[in-house]
């Protein structure tokens, strides 16, 4: 891989900075909201311990990001890079979570273009993972127009396998969907 899966990535609203270390306890209090991980697989990473093994997933991919709302200097959420296959050209987003009071904002879909726009310089296909059950975040991802494409047992770190959609979208549909949009 020659390029970086963590760069900063920003617009008017908000920014996508490299996950670190000393963001933890930030980022622990945006995630330590029960009601975010209703519909998760994890439903109980709200609880310190068990956020912790998610942060350290996070941390170990070299792809994830806390996401900033700038007008407030707010940490938001986080999503991240990860799993690049150079045989397919392909790399997977996800682990995605927002702030309750983000939900419905149109932040999911900036943060998404952002990535998308990025590493579309690189890869042909971007995969996402969604947990089977996780209702919300399947809508949110289709009204970008990306379609399901599987399903496959995720193997979370540290965490038990669980099944999850897959949704793929190629870079030629997404810069057509641009082109059609504008």
């Amino acid at each position: 891989m020659n390029f970086n899966i963590q760069p900063i990535l920003q617009n008017e609203t908000i920014a996508l900075y490299p996950l670190q270390e000393e963001d933890f306890e930030e980022l622990y209090i945006t995630a330590s909201d029960p009601k975010i991980w209703e519909q998760h697989p994890n439903k109980e990473r709200w609880q310190r311990e068990i956020f912790k093994i998610y942060f350290a997933g996070a941390l170990a991919s070299g792809g994830a990001f806390k996401i900033i709302e700038k007008e407030k200097n707010a940490v938001i959420g986080s999503t991240r890079f990860y799993d690049y296959n150079s045989q397919e050209n392909s790399i997977l987003i996800g682990y995605t979570f927002y702030a309750v009071q983000y939900w419905g904002t149109g932040v999911n879909h900036q943060a998404k273009a952002l990535m998308l726009d990025y590493i579309y310089q690189f890869v042909a296909m971007v995969h996402f993972h969604i947990g089977a059950e996780n209702i919300r975040s399947q809508i949110a991802i289709s009204r970008l127009g990306i379609k399901k494409s599987g399903e496959q047992q995720v193997s979370y770190y540290g965490e038990i396998p669980k099944l999850n959609f897959v949704y793929s979208l190629t870079r030629e549909e997404w810069f057509s969907d641009k082109e059609v949009k504008k």
